[in-house]
């Protein structure tokens, strides 16, 4: 038997058929499909399962938000089994959002096909699925429809919640405590054991990098700890766990089992931190107390995250101290001016560089670690670093030609060009001082020479430069200018390396003539020299005299005749 022809479709054909995929709908899986049937069938049996315990006093339901809404669910309750009616009421634009919500999930209990599901998406609470009938709110239908899940389903009563009454959820209850937030011991109980953060203890609650005996005794500690307070439970949590919290954040996994979500409401919070060497028994100013409060504040209504929090707090801290030195996490009086700069680390050139800029400081100054300077309203000189390299980088611009001047008494254009090239350059401030020491240290050696440089008749002069090349960079760099010398700098030159026994691999660069001069000069060019070594590297003032005799020796054995210093 011959097959048919294939079916050929073409586009534009309207028999064709068409795959429509509707955005928030699917195909529920078999276990979703199990257990949105499950609880239909437990709501359509009582419909007030998602209703949670009321502990407060209600009033009058014109004038109570909280029992015109249980009202409605008692009225649409009995009627559950009326479907005409149910589509009715869950199509109503008026009445009460919750009780339209409970009449569209009502009406979907009575189906037989509960395999096509709405898909609700929320950044808080994740994706769930429900039965979407009527204009009920989704986040409505979600709640009612998973009353089993402790956080689901108080998405039913955010409008209660932002008229002020409170609720709280955990898998052993739900509760209403009215218009004040008051969290049953069991909530409290159940969230901090389940909370992101692991917690030991009974009473009182620690994390992993805390003890016992710090939280219940409220020590403070060098790196400090978040101590919380609800009703008859101490919590303490280290730094080191907040930090490691990353997506699974600590405020949200209390927070998000009540409704409104505000564990600010529910707990207190402190940060159990001071400066180091603020001392025991002196109180924080009020400025500090008000500054942590309102950062903790806003960490608990999560507009601060957990890794954030530690520093926040310490710099809340430490940013509302009004006098004496701070520098890292330190805090010095006003009269430890010198402990302050000893605690800093660098050289001790760089310690005097800063005390320099301090000296000349009007009020007080933050320097922040990414080297931004702000003038502070009081008298606290802060350095957020305790290195004194990024300190100096950011001060140098305003203070550098002070420095200079103060430490190595450059002034002008030498100070000014000393200072722009270490703006740009930057170099360790440490290194940069020391070689500007040293390059300053050897002029002012070489000022206790009698003659300025250059004035010296020649071979002399030749002479003296070699001993101001050897005082400053060495014996050794001075063996090229003797090896280019000529005529009389030559035999100069000769006499030099005589005395330092440096002749054995240069000797057939000089001439006989120039050798032979050099070697009657050497005696003179010895004593000159020992004379220089005294004045220049062993710090001997009176060998001036000897160095100025010992020129005339040397002027006279090479016929530059008489000098005069």
């Amino acid at each position: 038997m011959a097959r048919p022809p294939a079916e050929v479709s073409f586009p534009g054909d309207k028999n064709r058929k068409r795959k429509v995929r509707v955005r928030g709908i699917k195909k529920a899986s078999k276990q979703i499909q199990q257990r949105i049937d499950r609880n239909l069938e437990t709501l359509l049996d009582n419909p007030e399962v998602f209703v949670p315990d009321i502990e407060c006093e209600l009033g009058k339901p014109r004038r109570d938000m909280l029992a015109a809404t249980l009202r409605d669910v008692d009225t649409i309750s009995k009627k559950r089994h009326d479907r005409r009616w149910l589509g009715k009421r869950m199509g109503k634009r008026r009445g009460d959002v919750v009780g339209r919500a409970l009449a569209g999930s009502l009406l979907a209990a009575g189906e037989a096909d509960t395999s096509t599901v709405s898909v609700y998406n929320s950044p808080i609470y994740g994706a769930s699925s429900f039965i979407r009938r009527g204009n009920g709110k989704q986040s409505h239908m979600v709640g009612i429809q998973n009353f089993t899940n402790p956080r689901l389903r108080l998405l039913v009563w955010d409008d209660h919640a932002k008229a002020g009454w409170w609720f709280f959820s955990w898998d052993g209850g739900f509760v209403c405590s009215g218009q004040e937030p008051h969290a049953p011991a069991e909530w409290i109980e159940d969230s901090l054991r389940k909370s992101s953060i692991d917690l030991s203890g009974a009473d009182v609650r620690f994390s992993k990098g805390l003890e016992l005996g710090v939280v219940e005794n409220d020590e403070f500690t060098e790196s400090g700890w978040l101590k919380l307070e609800f009703d008859g439970i101490k919590a303490g949590i280290a730094g080191a766990a907040l930090a490691k919290t990353g997506e699974n954040p600590f405020v949200p996994s209390i927070a998000l089992g009540m409704m409104p979500p505000k564990m600010s409401a529910v707990a207190e919070a402190d940060w159990m931190w001071r400066p180091a060497g603020w001392p025991s028994d002196r109180e924080l100013p009020t400025q500090a107390r008000e500054s942590l409060d309102e950062v903790l504040l806003a960490w608990m209504n999560l507009a601060l995250v957990d890794d954030k929090l530690a520093r926040s707090c310490r710099n809340a801290i430490l940013g509302s101290i009004e006098e004496g030195y701070i520098t890292g996490n330190h805090w010095f009086d006003i009269d430890s001016r010198a402990d302050f700069l000893s605690h800093m680390q660098g050289t001790e050139d760089e310690k005097q560089a800063i005390g320099i800029v301090l000296d000349g400081l009007q009020g007080g100054v933050l320097v922040r670690s990414d080297g931004v300077v702000l003038e502070a309203e009081n008298d606290v000189i802060r350095f957020e670093d305790s290195s004194c390299h990024p300190v100096l980088v950011a001060l140098w611009e305003d203070n550098g030609m002070a420095i200079l001047q103060s430490m190595f008494d450059l002034v002008g254009e030498e100070a000014g060009a000393i200072h722009d090239k270490q703006s740009k350059r930057k170099q360790g401030f440490g290194a940069f001082l020391r070689e500007i020491n040293e390059s300053v240290s050897s002029a002012r050696k070489l000022e206790r020479l009698p003659w300025e440089a250059g004035v010296l008749p020649s071979p002399l002069d030749f002479a003296e430069s070699l001993i101001r090349k050897g005082a400053e960079d060495g014996v050794a760099s001075t063996v090229a200018m003797c090896r280019k010398a000529k005529g009389l700098d030559a035999a100069m030159g000769w006499a030099w390396l005589v005395v330092h026994d440096r002749t054995e691999s240069d000797a057939w660069r000089f001439d006989e003539a120039s050798r032979d001069k050099g070697g009657d000069w050497v005696p003179a060019m010895t004593a000159l020299w020992d004379a220089a070594d005294s004045l220049l590297n062993k710090d001997d003032l009176d060998a001036k005299e000897d160095y100025v005799n010992s020129m005339n020796w040397l002027a006279e054995v090479s016929g530059a005749g008489p000098i005069n210093p």
